[in-house]
C-alpha cells in the first residue's frame, strides 16, 4: 500500500522516497505526495525522478504513476517526487470552496441531488438535478460562503476509518463531510471567489466556482 503523505501534509511539494515496484511504464512508490484523481479533484502535475508524470491513478490502496517509456527506474531506487505547488494550492482552494457551496445548496434546497462534480485548477463545478434555475440563490450563497471564508475558521481533516482510508473534513458547527481530497488548514485561504450558474440540460443545474485572482 502506497503511504499517502499528501494527507499528512498537503502543503508539502517535494519528497525523497524509493521506488516500490516497476511494471513497464507504471511505477509505484513506497510513499507519495502526488495526488491521483479522486472524488472529482484532478491529479497533481509534477515529476518523479525528474521525469514528468503522464498519469496518476488509484488502484485500490496503491497509486500507479505512468512515466515516459525508457524511464530507467527500478525497484528500490531512490527518487525525488516534486509537484506543481501553485497548481495544487489552487486545487485545494477550489475544492474547499466547492465543498462549502455544495453544503449550502443542499441546505437551501431539500431533496436536491448532486449528479456530478469536477475540481480543476481553473475552476470547480457542481452539477445538480433540480427543476428550476439556481440563479436567484447565488447572491445569498455567495454571501454565506464569503462570510465563512472571512471568518477564517480552522478546517479539521482526519481519518474516520484509517484501515480503509476513509477521511473527512470538518468545520465545527458547520459540517462534517466524508472526503479524501487535499484540504486547506483554514477557510480564509480560499480567498475571494465568484459563482456562476450554467444550464446543462433539462432538469440540470451547474454552479461554477472561480477564484477572483484568476
Amino acid at each position: 500500500m502506497t503511504r499517502k503523505l499528501f494527507w499528512d501534509d498537503p502543503y508539502r511539494s517535494a519528497l525523497d522516497t524509493v521506488v516500490a515496484s516497476v511494471d513497464g511504464e507504471t511505477v509505484r512508490l513506497a510513499e507519495t505526495i502526488f495526488y491521483a484523481f479522486s472524488g472529482g479533484q484532478e491529479s497533481d502535475h509534477g515529476c518523479i525522478g525528474g521525469l514528468p508524470v503522464l498519469e496518476a491513478r488509484r488502484q485500490g490502496h496503491d497509486i500507479a504513476y505512468t512515466l515516459p517509456a525508457g524511464h530507467g527506474l527500478q525497484g528500490g531506487m531512490p527518487v525525488t517526487v516534486e509537484i506543481d505547488w501553485p497548481r495544487r494550492y489552487r486545487l485545494m482552494r477550489l475544492h474547499f470552496a466547492a465543498e462549502l457551496v455544495l453544503e449550502l445548496v443542499c441546505a437551501r434546497c431539500p431533496g436536491i441531488d448532486r449528479i456530478g462534480a469536477h475540481i480543476g485548477a481553473d475552476k470547480a463545478r457542481i452539477d445538480f438535478a433540480w427543476p428550476q434555475p439556481l440563479t436567484p440563490l447565488l447572491p445569498d450563497l455567495h454571501g454565506q460562503v464569503s462570510a465563512l471564508i472571512e471568518a477564517d475558521r480552522p478546517i479539521i481533516s482526519a481519518f474516520s476509518d484509517a484501515a480503509n482510508e476513509r477521511r473527512y473534513w470538518e468545520v465545527e458547527g458547520i459540517a462534517r463531510v466524508a472526503c479524501g481530497g487535499t484540504h486547506l488548514r483554514r477557510t480564509g485561504e480560499v480567498g475571494v471567489l465568484a459563482l456562476k450558474r450554467r444550464n446543462v440540460g433539462k432538469g440540470k443545474e451547474r454552479v461554477e466556482i472561480l477564484l477572483a485572482d484568476g
